[in-house]
């Protein structure tokens, strides 16, 4: 069968490092794609725990726009449109990126709303550390072990909690939690939107609850593009890491193989 591409480029989210796709990548190349993961702007070239000790100037402030920016500068230098496949704020980004026309289809999984979604309780309550502080929108945030373990990867094994988070937690930016939760400058039009869509939740969701990738797929429905919804049981936000990211990974390429 013909891939719609060969090639696949990640984009982490928020608090994350390109190497949390790792394991996630390795099925799909497998599969027989190329697989990228550029990482956001200010992030390249440090551990996670020099970037947690100091983290960048700049990055704070952030916005959306700029990593999408960044990232479809990074496909412009592919020798072919990819599929995009976001997590997270990841998955915020390539809404824009596919409003944007760069990608033949896209995967959001467990992704972060555009202008005009509302998040629901759970998932505003995991974004409030963030956005309650004081000048919160230019300044970065950490998740400490302990939200990590209870918002971010709480269905993961113990051991791989603290190994992943000495690994890939890092700041990130004030802007883009400000953004999500005003919807100032993250608008799309769905409706112009030409490339497949897959948008995913995990059960135990508690950073970008499964009601709110519902409503993210509710509005990308209104496109006259194939658009799908998938929700996997018994997974946390960390499905891309954490045991079970295999399952999630073959779902992902048999959706792509029916397109």
């Amino acid at each position: 069968m013909t891939k719609l591409s060969n090639t696949i480029v990640l984009v982490h989210g928020a608090w994350m490092t390109a190497a949390s796709w790792d394991n996630f990548r390795k099925p799909l190349e497998a599969a027989g794609y190329t697989v990228h993961a550029p990482t956001w702007p200010f992030l390249a070239g440090r551990s996670a725990a020099d970037l947690r000790a100091n983290p960048p100037a700049g990055l704070g402030s952030l916005k959306a726009g700029e990593i999408a920016d960044h990232i479809g500068k990074f496909i412009e230098t592919l020798p072919e449109k990819p599929i995009i496949i976001g997590h997270s704020m990841g998955g915020l980004v390539t809404q824009l990126l596919l409003d944007r026309g760069y990608g033949v289809a896209g995967v959001l999984l467990d992704p972060g709303p555009v202008a005009g979604i509302i998040a629901d309780p759970i998932s505003l309550l995991a974004a409030l550390p963030v956005l309650t502080r004081w000048n919160a929108w230019n300044r970065t945030y950490t998740l400490s072990k302990a939200q990590f373990d209870a918002k971010f990867a709480n269905t993961a094994p113990a051991a791989l909690r603290e190994e992943a988070y000495e690994k890939y937690m890092v700041p990130t930016s004030g802007r883009v939690f400000a953004q999500a939760a005003t919807g100032l400058g993250i608008a799309i039009d769905v409706k112009k939107r030409t490339q497949p869509l897959l948008v995913t939740a995990a059960e135990f969701d508690k950073t970008v609850a499964p009601a709110l990738s519902r409503k993210i797929y509710r509005k990308h429905k209104k496109a006259p593009a194939r658009t799908d919804y998938v929700e996997f049981p018994g997974l946390s936000h960390f499905l891309m890491t954490e045991p079970g990211h295999e399952k999630v990974a073959a779902y992902i390429i048999e959706w792509l193989e029916s397109l």
